[in-house]
This record gives structure tokens, sequence and C-alpha cells, in this order.
């Protein structure tokens, strides 16, 4: 079993010593959760929690090998096998981690995708992929269906609980499958081969889709160490999707490589803040890490009502938090709020860490094994406070977490203009401080970050030109108060048709089934013509003015 127990976690040592050596073969479930089953069969891994709160269940490293053992086999006997893809829609359920390490064990290339996807969501991945299965909730099956004609090379339809026509159960499934799954049976995979895939948002393109390899889940122990300084006897929560590649950060990766366990717990419902709050010391939750949104919610509230001492660490990522959400959970709780910043193509790469002191409003240092700095545009480092890229520095031996490039198929501009002069330029800006603190300004693209969720622009124009009364439109955000950014769109109407609150409604409901809701306009401008430049190109720097 990997150990690092004896890694220093000191920031100015680590920066100068880390370095994570990727063996040449490695598989996640099998040299992590089986090798930890192994020895401590009986350990609790995962601490599920109804959406209620009142049901906790611990689930035990050997249920974990168990069921995804079942679920390999089961799934190696309807024909799936390595390289294929597959979409999976899960809630926050046990039942996510045995499809995830069914598929690590086999080599079938998993698709995590938010539950707010809708079909026609879902079917572009499924498209963009030639995906073979689909592996859901009971709430996504109809969308799917609806959509399945679009999807030839969909095969397999497996539903997270009862079988229904057309879809197969993964429970029935796993109790009919040997729990005897022999890695020695069938070729290895090496740590570069893809383990898995997720779909992320551009201004300029449909979501784009990122591979990560097997060696991307040892690499995140990075995360773990020296941003989040994970435990064994910590219990940590992080609040998020399991769609999100905050997943992978938060309750994945770097929680099982440091033998952490932490919070599963099953919110499918509006957010709850009280009962948030009073979980944490219900369950004795030591590292927690929510959205600067959800921050934003409890610093409304008296946080003197609940018991929040036993808390040592705390995190944000996504988005700056505002310092007084931060000084008041400081003031309950004892601890700062660390920012941590990182994408879908990297691990943690700039944070806060345990013994650097935190500038409010600053996303902290370089992560321990990256050379992260502020660049221009020809790949030379600017000097203190200039504005500029956030990069990392491609060394001769790869940045551990760092991706090669989007998959096959896509737009080669889109990595041409990720790689270039040496470095992987992450479409963010920052500057740099004196004393080596990084300082977020902005996306270097006009990607809408609201509520912690990604929001790409083109997409949301996608959506509105299909409605009739549509010819042209705007997206850009607008700062919010507690969702840090909202969608703002500006629409050109057809002839003869004029703006109404009623329209705007209509609108924003067509939204809101066309694609994940969170994506739709929350503020809806009627305009005669849009601002362009003489090429052609629409000039949001004039539409964000005039909001």
């Amino acid at each position: 079993m990997l150990d690092f127990s004896e890694v220093r976690r000191d920031y100015e040592h680590a920066r100068e010593h880390y370095s994570l050596e990727v063996p040449e073969q490695f598989n996640f479930a099998f040299d992590v959760i089986d090798a930890h089953t192994a020895t401590s069969p009986d350990q609790t891994a995962i601490v599920a929690v109804s959406g209620d709160g009142n049901e906790v269940n611990p689930i035990s490293y050997q249920w974990l090998t168990q069921s995804s053992n079942q679920f390999a086999n089961a799934l190696e006997s309807l024909g799936l096998s390595a390289g294929d893809f597959a979409a999976v829609v899960i809630p926050r359920v046990p039942a996510w981690y045995t499809v995830m390490f069914a598929c690590m064990k086999l080599g079938v290339v998993s698709m995590p995708g938010t539950s707010l996807l809708t079909g026609k969501d879902i079917a572009y991945r499924v498209q963009n992929s030639s995906a073979k299965a689909v592996i859901v909730g009971e709430e996504h099956c109809a969308l799917i269906d609806e959509v399945r004609e679009s999807c030839p090379t969909l095969t397999t339809f497996i539903v997270v609980g009862k079988a229904r026509e057309g879809w197969l159960s993964l429970d029935e499934l796993c109790a009919s499958a040997s729990d005897d799954f022999d890695r020695d049976a069938r070729p290895r995979n090496d740590a570069e081969d893809i383990m898995m895939a997720y779909f992320t948002s551009g201004t300029t393109s449909m979501p784009k889709l990122v591979p990560r390899s097997y060696g991307y889940g040892l690499a995140q122990v990075a995360t773990g160490l020296f941003w989040m300084d994970l435990q064994p006897t910590d219990l940590h929560w992080t609040l998020t999707d399991t769609g999100w590649s905050k997943a992978a950060w938060g309750m994945l990766f770097p929680q099982f490589l440091l033998g952490t366990a932490f919070v599963l717990y099953d919110g499918r419902g509006a957010f709850d803040a009280h009962l948030h709050l009073r979980l944490i010391k219900q369950l004795g939750v030591t590292t927690f890490c929510a959205p600067p949104t959800v921050y934003r919610l409890f610093a409304n509230m008296d946080l003197s009502a609940y018991e929040l001492g036993g808390l040592r660490r705390s995190f944000g990522a996504g988005e700056p938090l505002n310092p007084e959400a931060i000084r008041n959970w400081e003031k309950h709780t004892g601890t700062i709020i660390a920012d941590g910043y990182g994408q879908t193509e990297t691990v943690n790469i700039v944070a806060n860490f345990p013994d650097v002191p935190v500038r409010f409003g600053s996303m902290g240092k370089p992560v321990p094994g990256f050379d992260v700095d502020v660049i221009d545009d020809d790949g030379n480092r600017l000097a203190n406070d200039e504005i500029g890229h956030i990069a990392v520095r491609i060394t001769e031996k790869w940045p551990p977490g760092l991706f090669h490039g989007y998959f096959t198929g896509a737009d080669q501009e889109l990595d041409k203009r990720a790689f270039k002069h040496g470095w992987y330029y992450t479409g963010d800006t920052a500057t740099r401080d004196e004393d080596g603190y990084l300082w977020f300004i902005g996306r270097a693209d006009d990607l809408i970050t609201s509520a912690g969720y990604r929001i790409s622009p083109f997409e949301v124009e996608s959506t509105l030109i299909e409605h009739d009364a549509v010819v042209e439109s705007a997206v850009v955000a607008k700062p919010d108060e507690v969702r840090g950014e909202i969608v703002c769109a500006f629409v050109v109407l057809d002839a003869g048709l004029k703006g109404s609150d009623d329209l705007v409604k209509e609108i924003q409901d067509f939204c809101k089934k066309q694609s994940a809701p969170f994506k739709y306009p929350r503020e809806i401008h009627f305009v005669e013509s849009l601002p362009k430049t003489i090429s052609g190109k629409i000039r949001r720097v004039e539409l964000r003015d005039a909001i």
C-alpha cells in the first residue's frame, strides 16, 4: 500500500524537495482501494448520510472492493472492455464509487456528469465520445429514453435502482456477479492510459472532453498533502456534485490516498444551510470545503448558534471570496478559509497552506511539485504586480496531474492555444506580489462562474437561438453578491416582436428545459442590435459596461 506518512508538509521544504514518482503501471482501484482493503478491510472509508441527516452509514474499504469487483464482472459480461466509454450520472450515493472503481478495474473510461444535465446534454457527451454505456440514477432514465435514437453507439443502459423497461439494475447486476475480479487475468494498464474524462466548458465552443489518466489519480495526493493537510484521524467533507472535477479533489483521490474518511451527503433537494452546519458538529467533521456561495450564505446566519469549534481546516475554491465572509467564518470556527485553485485539466496548483499566512483575496502560492507563474503571451515571466496569464511550466518530467491535451477529435487549435512556449496556459489571469502570492484577476476568455458552476456563454447562446423569438444573443457575466456572477443575456428578437416580462420568463423556462437549469440567464435585456467589431465579433466589454 502507498505510504505518504514520511512526506514533510512544511511549505518551504516541500517546494524544494517534493517530487512524485508515478510508476509505469498504476491503477487507483487496485493499488489504493484494494491494497487498503488487504490491510484494513473494516476501516471506514466513507460516512454516507441521508438527505434528512437522520441516517448515517459507514462504508468500509471491504465494501468498496467487493461491490466494484461485482460490477466490473457484470460490465465485462455485458460486452464492455478496456477503452470503452461510459457516461456516469449518479447522485451522491455509495453506488457512485461502485461504478467508478469498477470502470477503473475493467479499463472502461468513466465520464462523470452532474445530475443537473438534461437528456440533450448527455446525448452530446455520448455522441462526442462514442460511449457504449450510460449508468445513471432513476431520475435520468426518462430523459435518456427521449434521446436514445440520437445515440446509436449506446448498447448498455444501467440504472441505480430498480430495473425498468430497457434498463438493467445495477443492484441486480452486482447481486448476480462474483465478488472476485482477478487483476492478473487481464493486461495491466499503464499509468498514462485514460482512466476517466470530464467535459469542461469553453466560451467559443461547446464543452470539450478532458481525458484524465490513471496517474492523475495518484497526482492528487499533492492536493491532500499540502492544501488540505489531510490526516488519517480527520473526517473530511467537500460540498460538490459527483459530476464536477471538484469531486476528484474532495471526495475521491486525496482522501483515499491518505486514509482519510469523508462525508458523502445525499442532498438532492434545496440546499439546507441549517442542516449542513448542524451536521458538521454531529458527524465530527474536522476539514471542510465549500464553494464561496455557501460561505456567503453562512455569513448571513447566526453562526454562534452552531458548535463549529471542531473544525481545524476550512477551504474554498472556484472563485474569490470576500474578506467579510472569511472573517465571519474564522470568528466562529477558528479557521481561515484557505483558497485553492486548479482546473479540470490539472490538480490543485495554487493554494493557501497551513504554515503560510493567508492574505485575504489572494489565491495563495504554487503547490509543491509545480512551477506556476504569471507570464505574457510569449511565455516570459512578468514582473511583480503585472497582469498576465496563470501558467504551468512544462518540465522535462511532465508535471504530475497536468493533462496532455484534449480528447482525440477535438479542435487541435485548443491544444495549440493551451500548450505553447513551454507552458500550459490556464486561460485565467492574475498578478504576483513581491512575496510570491498570486492574485486572481479573471478569465482570459469570458467563462462565467456562478455559484461555483462554470458556464460557457457559447452554450447559453446556442440554447437561446433555438427559441423561435430569438434572432441573435450574447451572454456575459454580471456580478452578484450571493452567486459571485449570474448569466446575463442580451437578446435581439425576431421582427415584429416586443420584449416583455412574460417573454423573459418564457425564454428562461425554455432554457431550463433545453439545458442544465444552472445555465439559464437570470437576467435578459432585449436590444435592437449587438455591438460588434469590424470583423463581426461581439464586443462583450460594451455589454458588461452596460449592466
